[in-house]
C-alpha cells in the first residue's frame, strides 16, 4: 500500500500564532494540515502568511468549511481520527500510530464538542504533572507528531 502520510487537523483554531507554528511544523516534517472552519481569526492568505511566515509556501494546507465536510472527507479516504484531549485515557506514547492517521487538536479556548469526541477513533492524552490543565496546542502537536513520525518513518 502506498504511503498516505500523517495529517494534523485543527478544529476551529482560535490563535493565529499557534496555527502558524503548526504550519511551520508541518512544512518541516512533511505533514499536511487540515484546518476545520470556522476559525477564530482571519484566514485570508495575508493573515496566514503572517502567522506561518515563509513556511506557508512549504506547508500542505487544506481548508474544510465545516466539521461535517471534514469528517465525510476523512471517512471516504479511510483515515483514522486520533483526537488529543485531556479527557483521553491512553497516553500518546503507548499508542501504535499508522501511516495515514489524522492527529486532531481542538480549539484553544474550548477543545472539541461532544459529537467530535464521539466521532474520533481514538482519544489520546499527553501525560502531565498533576494540577496542570493543558499544553499549548502547537507544543502538543509537535510532541504528538514527533512520536507518530518516530514510530512509522
Amino acid at each position: 500500500m502506498a504511503q498516505q502520510g500523517f495529517r494534523i487537523a485543527l478544529f476551529q483554531p482560535d490563535i493565529p500564532g499557534n496555527t502558524g507554528a503548526i504550519l511551520r511544523l508541518s512544512a518541516c516534517l512533511g505533514v499536511a494540515v487540515d484546518l476545520i472552519e470556522p476559525a477564530g481569526f482571519d484566514l485570508s492568505n495575508r493573515a496566514l502568511k503572517r502567522a506561518g511566515m515563509d513556511y506557508l509556501e512549504l506547508a500542505a494546507l487544506e481548508r474544510h468549511s465545516s466539521w461535517e465536510e471534514f469528517d465525510a472527507w476523512r471517512r471516504q479516504n479511510g483515515r483514522r481520527l486520533i483526537l488529543f484531549t485531556t479527557a483521553g485515557t491512553v497516553p500518546y506514547h503507548a499508542f501504535s500510530f499508522r501511516d495515514g492517521d489524522i492527529l486532531m487538536f481542538g480549539r484553544e479556548s474550548a477543545g472539541v464538542p461532544e459529537n467530535v469526541h464521539n466521532a474520533a477513533d481514538y482519544r489520546l492524552l499527553i501525560p502531565m504533572k498533576e494540577g496542570a490543565r493543558s499544553l499549548n496546542v502547537a507544543m502538543a502537536a509537535a510532541m504528538a507528531c514527533g512520536e507518530a513520525v518516530r514510530q512509522v518513518r
